[in-house]
């Protein structure tokens, strides 16, 4: 029996609740919220508490869901940024096609032999389980700063996928309903419902811009007015086109999402805080409400039949189509085993699949909305717990959370060094106003951010926040020196470098703190060098590519105290300890020389032999 009004309320806030507790820990113990709200979900529901329970809604739950993942698709359209897609274009379209259609085949293939299902069925579970999403996407992205290229290839995939998996499930789902079967019928579906919903999402993006940019929104409230207008935009889009089609309005909000996020529209930031928080209130009673609805018989009904789909479809399908979609792009191997072991299923799944349920068990069809119920929450309870919820450490195993780096200038200096730092593995970011610069930068397959470096803002959204090092490399030691000032006021990176064009300027930048590099002093060192030290600078040269010098403190309890020939025997071969640098000074130690913890040790040698003697001397990086 539905809850009374009073109770409704209660709940509803006790769950909003919740899921604001949620939030917290997950910023607390960096995992992923998604973790804690499934838990909660669990915890609230028939199976332990009892507090919520398939009844506590009514008949208003579709209606609630459908509407929240509305708001919750906007919000991950919203910040898709179509710039962003040049970081990762190959690999991002593969992923949202060849990589869907893997998904697809190879978990419905699995759900009909190991569950013993009908075709249909197992490729409606199949549809679903395509979908990664936003929702649990993002908060991994948030405690797990991966290269940008990573992040956009899976934000994408998510938004993306959420919208092609849902319309795909509703048509499959009509087919067994309606017993349609042609391929030609099921083409047709499906093109009605995607198109219905870009051209509602294209109608509705429209109005709302041209009301942003054009109408007057009242002066003194105009942040307010807008951020309402444009929630209210996501809102109508979903419903207009789902009066068009049934689950039309996914595709809806996904395009209004994306064309508004990617016009300059007024109030920008104030409409992104504001759905933001929106979105985390609805996110959190989503997730909470329909991981309460879940009844514990249907997972065990599954048996091991239900284990092995999910462990196949994560640990077999899912590397597969990863491995396949971004072969022969600029990821290196350990990103790529990330992204396939953290590609946890989201809402829309959760969502889709209790309501089809629902519509199954009114069409009498109970043991198939059991098994659809069983497996989808199975998969998705498995993927959260492990995968979300182990993803920092995974991301540590296999060595991809990089030190950002952000260079102001894109010109032949900035664009050489964010070449050399990217091949080392580093995320290096650059910001440039010059178009021909930035063109030039993303034809090198680099990070490139359009915009005015000496702008807080703009250093800001480039991931300055995080950047451990922040290097100014323009021609102009104005712009160099507004930018070193403004990082270490604004950002306080660890180290801050700048370029210095004019040698009667390098007491100005260093009375700052910031460490100078004189264009005049590096050149003449330069020639210097290779005067009297040629086969230095030519093997120098390599370094990146087959030689390699590295700087790295010393933590690992076994080499404190030891000498420098006690540990050379340890170190691997062609690799050697060049230079130690304590309190300030840097001496070339010979054989007696102890090493002390904290100490900063030059390592120069192969790159291979370097990489892990890393590994030996500082085990907790």
């Amino acid at each position: 029996m539905a809850a009374g009004g009073g109770n409704l309320i209660t709940l509803v806030a006790a769950l909003i609740g919740v899921g604001v507790v949620a939030q917290i820990l997950s910023d607390r113990f960096r995992v992923p919220s998604v973790v804690f709200l499934l838990a909660s979900g669990v915890i609230l529901g028939p199976e332990v508490l009892g507090v919520v329970g398939p009844d506590s809604f009514g008949n208003a739950l579709s209606a609630i869901v459908g509407l929240s993942v509305a708001i919750i698709v906007f919000e991950g359209a919203f910040h898709l940024r179509v710039g962003r897609l040049r970081e990762a274009p190959a690999a991002t379209f593969k992923l949202v096609t060849l990589g869907a259609a893997i998904a697809l085949i190879g978990t419905t293939v699995v759900v009909h032999y190991a569950l013993g299902t009908g075709w249909m069925v197992a490729a409606l579970i199949g549809a679903l389980l395509v979908a990664t999403g936003p929702t649990v996407i993002a908060p991994i992205l948030e405690v797990v700063p991966v290269r940008n290229r990573v992040g956009t290839a899976l934000e994408t995939e998510g938004i993306v996928n959420d919208v092609t998996a849902a319309i795909l499930a509703v048509v499959i789902f009509e087919a067994i309903i309606q017993d349609v079967r042609a391929p030609g019928e099921l083409l047709v579906l499906f093109t009605q419902r995607l198109g219905s919903g870009i051209a509602v999402g294209l109608a509705v993006a429209a109005v709302v811009f041209y009301a942003l940019r054009y109408v007057n929104l009242s002066p003194g409230n105009a942040p307010q007015n807008a951020r309402l207008l444009v929630l209210g935009g996501a809102l109508v889009a979903y419903g207009a086109a789902e009066v068009v089609a049934t689950e039309a309005g996914i595709a809806a909000v996904a395009t209004a999402g994306i064309l508004l996020g990617n016009t300059d529209v007024p109030y920008e930031d104030e409409i992104t805080d504001f759905k933001g928080d929106v979105t985390l209130i609805v996110l959190s009673f989503v997730f909470i409400t329909l991981a309460a609805l879940l009844q514990v018989e249907y997972l065990l009904a599954l048996g091991v039949g239900g284990l092995l789909v999910a462990a196949l479809v994560a640990v077999i399908i899912r590397p597969l189509l990863v491995f396949i979609s971004t072969a022969g792009d600029r990821f290196t191997r350990g990103e790529r085993l990330f992204m396939s072991f953290v590609g946890p299923r989201g809402i829309i799944p959760a969502s889709v699949a209790t309501l089809f349920a629902v519509e199954f068990r009114a069409q009498g069809m109970v043991a198939e909305a059991n098994v659809l119920v069983g497996t989808v929450f199975l998969v998705i309870f498995l993927t959260v717990a492990l995968e979300a919820g182990f993803a920092r450490q995974i991301a540590e195993f296999l060595d991809v959370i990089p030190m950002r780096v952000i260079i102001i200038g894109a010109g032949n200096v900035g664009r050489t060094l964010a070449r050399r730092l990217e091949d080392r593995g580093e995320n290096v970011v650059l910001i440039e106003q010059d178009v021909n610069n930035v063109e030039q930068a993303r034809n090198d397959g680099l990070t490139v951010h359009h915009g005015d470096g000496t702008d807080t803002e703009v250093l800001r959204s480039a991931g300055a926040e995080n950047a451990k090092i922040v290097a100014a490399t323009t021609g102009d030691d104005d712009v160099n020196l507004l930018v070193a000032q403004l990082a270490d006021s604004k950002f306080s990176p660890g180290t801050i470098l700048a370029r210095v064009n004019n040698p009667d300027n390098v007491d100005a930048f260093e009375d700052l703190g910031v460490r100078a590099i004189s264009a005049t002093e590096a050149t003449a060192m330069a020639f210097d060098d290779y005067i009297e030290r040629p086969s230095l600078v030519n093997w120098t040269s390599e370094i990146g590519h087959e030689g390699e010098v590295q700087e790295i403190e010393v933590t690992a309890d076994d080499l404190v105290g030891k000498t420098i020939s006690e540990i050379g025997p340890q170190l691997p071969a062609r690799c050697l300890i060049a230079l130690i640098t304590r309190d300030g000074k840097s001496i070339v130690p010979d054989g007696d020389c102890q090493l002390k913890r904290g100490d900063q040790i030059t390592l120069i040698g192969d790159d291979d032999a370097i990489a892990e003697a890393l590994a030996f001397v500082h085990p907790d990086k």
